[in-house]
């Protein structure tokens, strides 16, 4: 049975492949010698500052939409479910008055 992941779930999944690619890089780059090992460490560093800054905007972006759904989306909801329940109410006492059980 497949899991459903939700988009934030997807993108830490994500970054935490990314931490890990890094870190086999950085196995590889001590292994590495000479010009090799200069490039490999000046990738990890970029890799790392890149990492970084996607978590940043991960977590603003992830706080944005929290405060949005409880600001806006969740207080509609709640006006959309009593809206939903009235309506329910008066249909079933439409059909009892159809069926003369009032």
């Amino acid at each position: 049975m497949s899991e459903n992941k939700t988009g934030f779930e997807e993108v830490e999944s994500l970054l935490q492949d990314i931490g890990a690619k890094i870190e086999q890089l950085i196995e590889k780059g001590t292994n590495a010698s000479g010009e090799a090992k200069d490039e490999i460490e000046k990738k990890i560093k970029d890799l790392k500052e890149k990492k970084t800054t996607l978590e940043d905007e991960f977590i603003k972006g992830k706080e944005k939409v929290e405060k949005l759904y409880k600001e806006e989306l969740e207080p509609n909801f709640q006006e959309s479910k009593e809206h939903f329940k009235e309506g329910f109410k008066q249909l079933l006492e439409g059909i009892k008055t159809l069926l003369g059980q009032k």
